[in-house]
């Protein structure tokens, strides 16, 4: 039943994953395994209290480190959001700070609407379960997420965005909320084991970011030998510096925009599918694209030059 319970959680299907925790809690009512999954699957629901009370079960019978750290998280967002209110669509479940205005939560679950239709339709997947959006102030969205300085929204499961000031829908926040939503079909379509370049030039190019900034710069530093490494990108980018980062994000979006101009929606679905196998990302892009990194790289290069620099 766990093994049952653990694939539907990767696949973001909480509910269903409830429904066989629910019947290995009645086989064995103490098992700290039940009791962790079953946290994952409430939090997962946007259920904060439930997945406390699962996680904190789960502690007290076998304590685990990686618990601890979801239980503590869970907690500082409950702590935060109490007394929050509360909106919701058949995609969404958002939570928005009191001083946030009505009519722009409601605009928020509007535009993430328009953009989840958008998006599913680009990249033919439907998530399964709704999505949580959190509205904060700067300071309890840097509080509570602890991203660096120049992150501008975050999404880590639940997509949260500081909106403070604002008393209506503007094209950043518009921009800012498809980004996020993108990261959410992403993580869900590729059972949270797309790499962070592909994430973030992904979501990119789907709020309709273009390379040509900085095709100039990319090409140079592709020709010298200097240009960020795709392996390198894999992994987090929250503990870097704003350039830095600025130049991860360029990279990427560039390689998303030429593995679309050179392979097509089909290419990018393949990539994100055959990133659910039990492989390196790499090897995903060998099967999907029939390349390597350093072909890609040089392909991503190429790109560059004849769309932006002819």
């Amino acid at each position: 039943l766990w093994d049952i319970a653990e694939l539907h959680l990767r696949l973001s299907e909480y509910s269903y994953a409830l429904k066989y925790l629910d019947r290995a809690r009645k086989i064995d009512p103490g098992s700290p395994t039940t009791a962790m999954l079953s946290g994952w699957a409430y939090y997962g629901l946007d259920q904060l209290s439930d997945a406390i009370a699962q996680w904190q079960k789960s502690q007290q019978m076998a304590p685990n480190p990686e618990v601890a750290r979801l239980l503590a998280k869970a907690e500082r967002d409950e702590h935060v959001e109490r007394g929050f209110h509360e909106g919701a669509t058949n995609h969404f479940i958002l939570h928005y700070e009191g001083g946030t205005r009505p009519g722009l939560a409601q605009q928020v679950l509007g535009r993430l609407d328009e953009d989840f239709a958008t998006i599913e339709t680009t990249l033919g997947y439907t998530p399964p379960e709704p999505i949580a959006v959190i509205l904060y102030t700067n300071r309890q969205f840097h509080d509570v997420t602890r991203a660096p300085s120049w992150a501008d929204g975050l999404n880590d499961g639940r997509i949260r965005v500081p909106v403070q000031g604002l008393d209506q829908m503007t094209p950043e926040l518009s921009r800012v909320l498809k980004h996020e939503l993108t990261h959410s079909f992403i993580a869900q379509m590729s059972e949270h084991r797309a790499p962070t370049w592909l994430q973030e030039g992904l979501a990119q190019w789907m709020e309709g970011m273009k390379s040509g900034d900085y095709a100039h710069l990319l090409v140079d530093m592709y020709d010298h030998n200097v240009f960020p490494s795709l392996s390198e990108m894999e992994g987090g980018w929250t503990g870097m510096n704003g350039r830095n980062a600025a130049l991860f994000y360029a990279w990427s979006l560039a390689t998303v925009e030429a593995i679309m101009s050179n392979y097509q929606i089909w290419g990018m679905r393949r990539l994100l599918s055959d990133l659910t196998q039990d492989q390196s990302v790499a090897d995903a892009v060998r099967d999907a694209l029939q390349t390597n990194y350093s072909d890609l790289n040089a392909q991503t290069a190429q790109y560059l030059r004849k769309t932006y620099l002819q």
